[in-house]
Formats: C-alpha cells, sequence, structure tokens
C-alpha cells in the first residue's frame, strides 16, 4: 500500500514548518528500522512542505505509519508529539501519486509553477536511494512525478519562466526600489536558491552583486558566475554597504541579526571603503539610507531583530506567502487534468503488475499442457499441422484470461482472480501483493548499489 503523509503551508504554521525543517538527520531509515510494516519511504523536506510517501507491506496500516512518523519526527525535530499527531493529511493510492504529481508540477506551492519544487522532489529520491530506502514502486512514482511535472510545465501556462518565491519576493520589493541598476546587492548563501536569485535580480537590471557563504563556498560560486565573493572578515561592512540583502541558507542558526547590521555600520561610518570604478575612482562608499531584506531560508536566516538597527525593512516567507498571488485558474485547471490522468495511469499500471505472477504462473501451466499434447501426437503429425493447430488454439484460449487479469487488476479485485485459478486449474499462487512486496526489496536493493 502506497501512502503519503503531508504538512505544508496548507495545513500547518510557518512555525511548525520551520522546526520540522531544522529536524536533525534524516528520517527515512529510522521509519524503516521503527516499523517493519513500512517497507519503503522518500521525505520531501522543503521551506513549504514535510511530506513522507510510505510504502506498507500487507499487514502495515495508515495509523501505524502516521504514529511512527510523528514519533520520528517529534523527536528529532524536538516538537511534541501532541503538536504533530493531528497535523498529517492523509493520502492512500491514488490519491498519494495525485498528491504528489500535484506537488512535483508546483501546484500545491505558495506560488502555484514555481519550478524550483521538481528539483527538490528529485533531490529527494536521490537520497532515499542512498539511503537504501526506496522500492520499485516509489521509484516509478518518483519517475512519473518528474514526467508529469515536466509535462505540466511543458503543455501548461504555469510552465512559464520566472514562476518562483524568488520572484515573487523581488516583485513584492518593486515599490521599494527605484531603480535595480544602481543596487548593491549583498546574497548570502550559495545553493540552488542562490542561483535562482542571482538570475531573477540580473533580469531586474541589477550589475552589483556580491556573494557571502557561512559554510565558505562564496570564492567557488562567485569564480563560476562572474561576482564578487565576500570574506568573513570583511562580512559585518558588506552587510551594511549593500542595499538589498537576499538570504538563501540551509543553516540552522541566524546569519544576519541587528549586531552584525551595527557593527558593519560603525566599520563603514570609521573606515569607508573605497569604489574601484572608473567613473569616480576614490570615492568612499557609505551606507545607503535604507535596507531591504529578503529572508529565503527556512529555518530562518534572519533574526527579526535586525529591524531594530534601524531603516532596515524585512520580508521573509511568512510575509511572502501572505501576499501569494491567486491562481490562475485556466491554468491550473488543465495542470489538473494532466496531473489526474497521470495518477490513473501509474495505479493501472502498479494493479497490473500486482497480478503479472498469477498471469505468468496460468500461462506457464498451460504452456506445459500443450507442449505435453505437442509431444503426444507428434509421431502421428509430421508435418506439424496438428501442432499449429493446437498453439493456435492455446494462444486464444489464454488472451482472455490476460486480458481480464488487467481489469481486475484495474479494479482492485485481485482476489477474484487468484480465486478463480485456483479453483479451475488447480493453481494456487502466492499473494500477488506479499510477492510484489517482497521484488521490491530486491530491486531496491539492486538499483541503490
Amino acid at each position: 500500500m502506497l501512502i503519503c503523509l503531508t504538512a505544508s503551508h496548507k495545513n500547518s504554521s510557518f512555525d511548525l514548518l520551520e522546526r520540522l525543517s531544522a529536524a536533525e538527520g534524516r528520517l527515512e531509515r529510522a521509519l524503516l528500522d521503527a516499523n517493519p510494516d513500512i517497507t519503503g519511504a522518500v521525505i520531501i523536506n522543503t521551506c513549504n512542505r514535510f511530506e513522507a510517501y510510505l510504502e506498507l507491506g500487507t499487514d502495515g496500516t495508515p495509523p501505524e505509519a502516521r504514529t511512527a512518523l510523528t514519533e520520528a519526527a517529534a523527536s528529532s525535530a524536538q516538537i511534541a508529539t501532541d503538536e504533530l499527531v493531528d497535523t498529517w493529511d492523509l493520502h492512500v493510492g491514488e490519491e498519494a501519486a495525485r498528491h504528489l504529481f500535484a506537488v512535483s508540477s508546483g501546484l500545491e506551492s505558495v506560488v502555484v509553477g514555481e519550478g524550483e519544487i521538481a528539483g527538490q522532489v528529485r533531490r529527494a529520491l536521490d537520497f532515499a536511494r542512498a539511503e537504501d530506502t526506496t522500492t520499485s514502486d516509489l521509484e516509478r512514482l518518483f519517475q512519473r512525478a518528474s514526467q508529469t511535472s515536466r509535462a505540466v510545465k511543458n503543455k501548461t501556462p504555469l510552465g512559464r519562466a520566472g514562476r518562483s518565491l524568488v520572484r515573487l519576493a523581488l516583485d513584492l520589493s518593486e515599490s521599494r526600489i527605484h531603480d535595480w541598476s544602481t543596487l548593491r546587492v549583498l546574497l548570502i548563501g550559495t545553493g540552488a536558491y542562490a542561483g535562482a536569485s542571482l538570475a531573477a535580480l540580473r533580469d531586474r537590471g541589477v550589475t552589483n552583486v556580491a556573494v557571502y557563504s557561512p559554510s565558505g563556498r562564496a570564492a567557488r560560486f562567485a569564480q563560476g558566475h562572474d561576482i564578487e565573493a565576500v570574506a568573513a572578515a570583511d562580512f559585518a561592512a558588506a552587510v551594511a554597504e549593500a542595499s538589498l540583502i537576499v538570504t538563501c541558507t540551509t543553516a540552522s542558526d541566524f546569519v544576519l541579526d541587528a549586531d552584525i547590521v551595527t557593527t558593519g555600520r560603525r566599520l563603514v561610518l570609521t573606515n569607508p571603503p573605497q569604489l574601484d570604478h572608473e567613473d569616480a575612482p576614490g570615492c568612499p562608499i557609505t551606507a545607503p539610507a535604507r535596507q531591504l531584506v529578503i529572508d529565503l531560508g527556512l529555518p530562518r536566516n534572519v533574526n527579526p531583530d535586525v529591524v531594530s538597527a534601524g531603516n532596515i525593512e524585512l520580508l521573509d516567507l511568512e510575509t511572502i506567502r501572505l501576499h501569494a498571488p491567486l491562481e490562475e485558474v485556466q491554468a491550473t485547471e488543465h495542470a489538473r487534468v494532466l496531473v489526474n490522468r497521470a495518477a490513473k495511469k501509474f495505479i493501472q499500471v502498479t494493479s497490473e503488475q500486482g497480478l503479472d505472477p498469477a498471469v505468468v504462473a496460468m500461462r506457464r501451466h498451460a504452456h506445459e499442457i500443450l507442449e505435453e499434447e505437442v509431444a503426444r501426437v507428434a509421431p502421428r503429425d509430421p508435418d506439424g499441422v496438428a501442432e499449429r493447430a493446437l498453439r493456435h488454439l492455446m494462444g486464444r484460449m489464454l488472451h482472455v484470461p490476460t486480458v481480464r487479469a488487467r481489469e481486475l487488476a484495474r479494479a482492485g479485485e485481485h482476489d477474484r482472480y487468484l480465486e478463480a485459478l485456483e479453483t479451475l486449474l488447480g493453481l494456487a499462487v502466492p499473494d500477488a501483493t506479499v510477492e510484489h512486496a517482497e521484488s521490491d526489496t530486491e530491486g531496491a536493493a539492486r538499483q541503490a548499489s
């Protein structure tokens, strides 16, 4: 059984999501070790959601899986279980597939159609592979999610460039910025959001960008993007000099607070650096009259106390969400149609594969009987006429039972097919779902290796 348990910006507070995102370590392996009925796990943990996609064995149940996830997440994030237990939304089977496909396509994001989520979904699968916690069904589910997100991007207006939290944040900043080309921008962070932020800034005409990395990766990022790198010793001064500061790191602690701002302003006031430019050589750099800080980090990168330093406006994820635009109805409806079709197709294929062992057993049994009859008539059939007739007849007789297997699988009536085989042919085929779960574990091991 495939299920999804999700906490997102639609059913959880910003504070709870922030604490979940700061959980120590990953939970996939812990879930499998804690509950043997959970045979596979992939977890998506982003700034807007914490979701666990789980495959349950024949003895597993959604309530037990919910309890296991609640206890593991609460322990890792140091959250009371009572606070989490009623948070999760549960999706089962086709609904779980539909939800993931919608998430990967950006339909469940704060900014509908935003592009970053598809990469985050792929990275979640990559991590689960490395931890050996996927199954063949989870592998196919996430691969199909990537295919669906590409279809939505290519076939609907939601795929147009620029739909992201980064660009929404800059849109909300328009009224505060008169000329983007004159801004001095400090980018804090070097990950995927940093690259997206830099691209969005350049699209608006920003040319003066410096980057600082709390983890020491600024030089490499700066070289790859042709911008200035800020050393740790110069960070406070760079903060004071910037008109716009964009933070997007995965740091668990604040990287910017009022003390850093105050220290930087003091440094710039007492020893202003010189502007090295051919149009104005030797001119001192002064701190801007007002500063805008955009915090895209979760957990928060910026201590809210920065505003106490004066002349600073803070725009964080919680504020950005409050100003997210309404969904574009027609485009979203078209995307939902694509997602629904993909989810139905995924479940149909999965169900059909669930009866594959039974179909194989039936056909093997029939062909054993066929070969016995062919061997029996062979001495009296030198030209092979009887053999061809027997093989043609067997092919026609197997056609309907094979088609019926697909039909019953799609309808979720596996047991009827298995009972018919045992009643009519004496074939006691093992429960297809059990056999399928066992093959999942073996397949995941092969894929991880």
